[in-house]
Order: structure tokens, then C-alpha cells, then sequence
């Protein structure tokens, strides 16, 4: 009986990441970290809000995430 491999997730996706009950996966909107001052307050508000990835991009952001992070 050949002995199944475990697979190591990705530390940066898993960071990045997560996977819903569903099985979409969400993430972050970028440019909330600095400069703020320049963006607009309705930009921030939007940005502060989770989105889903893309779906060309799903599968490979879930191999990164084997264990469904």
C-alpha cells in the first residue's frame, strides 16, 4: 500500500486567503494599507469590504491551498 504524500500549503496564500462554505474564495481589495489621505472616504469604504477571486484564478489559488485554509 503506497503511502499518500501530504501536501504543504502555501504560508503567503493561506495569509491571503480563505475559502468559503461554498467553495468561492475571498480575499482582500489592495490599496488600504497607506497613502490614504489622497484617496476619497467612499474609496476607502469600498476597499474595506471582502471580494471574491476572479474565476480564472480560483484554481490556482485552491492548489495553493490544499487543505481548504
Amino acid at each position: 500500500m503506497a503511502k499518500r504524500l501530504k501536501l504543504k500549503t502555501k504560508r503567503g496564500a493561506a495569509k491571503r486567503f480563505k475559502i468559503t462554505g461554498s467553495g468561492k474564495v475571498k480575499r482582500a481589495h489592495a490599496g488600504k494599507r497607506h497613502l490614504l489621505g489622497t484617496k476619497a472616504a467612499k474609496r476607502g469604504r469600498r476597499l474595506r469590504k471582502s471580494g471574491l477571486v476572479k474565476d480564472v484564478d480560483v484554481r490556482e489559488v485552491k492548489r495553493m491551498l490544499p487543505y481548504g485554509c
